[in-house]
């Protein structure tokens, strides 16, 4: 085995010795990389210097992802839903498998950070056999000083093999892609999918199960601060605007999806980036389009013209075109990725009904009822097979990452908020005036001048009105919003439909909701939707 790096291969690490490859670039730099990349034909250089690449997955696998039943794991993880588990056995025989399958290969490794904050993060060490794939991890996590390199030692190891797929019929995997998670071990294998977001996926999913019991509240949230230091969260899905929203040119951003909240404050887990960048504005977005072209960030699925322009607006390849780059690449950031105790935290959804307000402000009991519920609209391409923007219920905004009982992340969240003091609202970036297909989706303008409102106290002075079937209080009147866009009901042409589709909303939710009454406080059972 050649080791080909400044920073040498443990020797004696059996892991590696297990892999028996060719060769291993260890912490290979943004230049040996586009070297790599470009010489196994993982993609192209387009005008402007990023890396052009596409997969043969345009998104996330979250049915192909397997949690290993064992003693640490049985009693603590909520099974059923997105956490199926797998046997040991089963984890074994695939990662032998995975070894022998290096023999002869050339690898790429990366040791880095999960967590900006020195006292809670975790040390991954990333095995990959695409050179693209060690870019975008060597982008999105928190790269070592030089001399955390020379004493670098991992909690955790990813080994991810895109051209190795597994067996359904002999591997006890669902098809032939796998995300399989061993906390037992402490591994990741990742096998049968080139699209680099399970990567740090897999890792947040390691987090969001270790941290609540050291106390910290794990949120799939994007984060920023103002010039008053006054810190806000957004929660949200893919695709509900986390990214865009909280890139707001008056405001500092400290992270864009996945942060932790200590005794202390809040920190990102990220050193970098992952913005879908279909339809991208670079009037809207300038910053998060300056990013598509620069040298260093990784464009998954973005159409590349035959000049080697890229073209933003073209989703032949799948709607959900992504830029993968470091955090330092935008020039409004906190650096460090820390902030203190948020003063606001925002609710995102993508509502295709077109029922919720545009923005609406939530009681502690709210909160938890919309926390638990986590409702939005998955929006085509975030995941297989969605074509359609969809409804559903994603439990603490982000289930498919989240192994523990919702009830778990609600109760820290709400403590969190207690003792902060922090007001939550709820914001639609969805539809509006109709559902999908009869409305239109909500203005980015509005949104942005109903959260600055929000986050600037301005709402504090402005009357607000109940509305009707979720019992929500909106504001009547907000400058720069007309008044027919504040009050869902007043946006649509047909009073009677827009009725009988709230009553339809509300009765998902209801439904949604019965599998979690049981051990809830009757005050948040009681933030039901009304069907009447």
């Amino acid at each position: 085995m050649t080791v080909t790096t400044e920073h040498k291969v443990e020797q004696g690490h059996a892991f590696f010795q297990e892999l028996q490859a060719a060769s291993i670039q260890h912490n290979p730099g943004v230049a040996q990389l586009y070297e790599a990349a470009l010489r196994r034909g993982e993609g192209h250089i387009a005008q402007g210097g990023p890396l052009v690449v596409r997969t043969n997955k345009t998104g996330r696998s979250p049915k192909d992802r397997f949690i290993v039943e064992d003693d640490l794991t049985r009693e603590s993880v909520w099974w059923g839903g997105f956490n199926t588990p797998i046997s040991p056995e089963v984890f074994d025989a695939l990662l032998k498998k995975m070894q022998v399958a290096c023999h002869g290969q050339e690898l790429f490794v990366q040791d880095l950070y999960a967590g900006t904050d020195p006292a809670q993060r975790l040390g991954v060490r990333f095995v990959q056999q695409m050179a693209y794939h060690s870019l975008f991890v060597r982008n999105l996590f928190v790269r070592p000083t030089p001399e955390e390199y020379a004493r670098f030692s991992p909690d955790w190891t990813v080994l991810n093999l895109p051209e190795f797929r597994a067996d359904p019929h002999t591997d006890g995997t669902r098809s032939d892609t796998f995300i399989l998670v061993n906390f037992t071990r402490r591994m990741v294998l990742i096998g049968g999918t080139e699209y680099a977001g399970e990567n740090k996926k897999a890792i947040f999913g390691v987090l969001n199960f270790l941290l609540p019991e050291r106390g910290v509240m794990p949120m799939h949230c994007s984060a920023n601060v103002g010039k008053g230091g006054d810190v806000a969260l957004f929660f949200g899905l893919s695709g509900t605007g986390k990214t865009t929203l909280s890139a707001d040119p008056e405001r500092a951003l400290i992270g864009d999806d996945e942060h932790g909240w200590t005794d202390e404050g809040v920190f990102n887990f990220e050193g970098g980036c992952y913005a879908k960048v279909i339809g991208l504005n670079p009037d809207a977005e300038p910053a998060i389009f300056r990013t598509t072209h620069m040298y260093g960030t990784v464009l998954e699925n973005v159409v590349m013209r035959t000049d080697h322009s890229l073209d933003l607006n073209d989703g032949s390849l799948t709607e959900n075109t992504r830029s993968a780059y470091p955090i330092d690449f935008i020039d409004n950031i906190v650096p460090g990725g820390r902030g203190g105790h948020p003063q606001n935290i925002v609710f995102l959804t993508a509502d295709a009904f077109g029922v919720l307000p545009p923005l609406s402000r939530l009681t502690p009991e709210q909160m938890m009822y919309q926390f638990i519920s986590g409702f939005t609209a998955k929006i085509p391409g975030t995941e297989q097979g969605v074509a359609l923007p969809e409804p559903t219920f994603s439990t603490c905004f982000g289930a498919p990452f989240m192994p523990r009982h919702p009830g778990e992340y609600a109760r820290l969240l709400a403590q969190k908020v207690q003792a902060s003091g922090a007001k939550v609202w709820l914001v639609n970036t969805g539809w509006t005036g109709g559902r999908y297909g009869e409305g239109r989706r909500m203005s980015i303008a509005h949104t942005r001048r109903l959260i600055h409102a929000a986050l600037s106290g301005e709402l504090e002075i402005v009357p607000f009105q109940q509305e009707a079937f979720f019992g929500l209080s909106i504001p009547t009147q907000v400058e720069g919003v007309p008044p027919e866009v504040l009050n869902p009901q007043d946006a649509w042409a047909d009073a009677q439909q827009y009725a009988q589709t709230a009553r339809h909303l509300s009765g998902l939710f209801r439904q949604n909701f019965e599998r979690f009454a049981q051990g809830v406080d009757p005050a948040v059972t009681a933030c039901m939707p009304q069907l009447d």
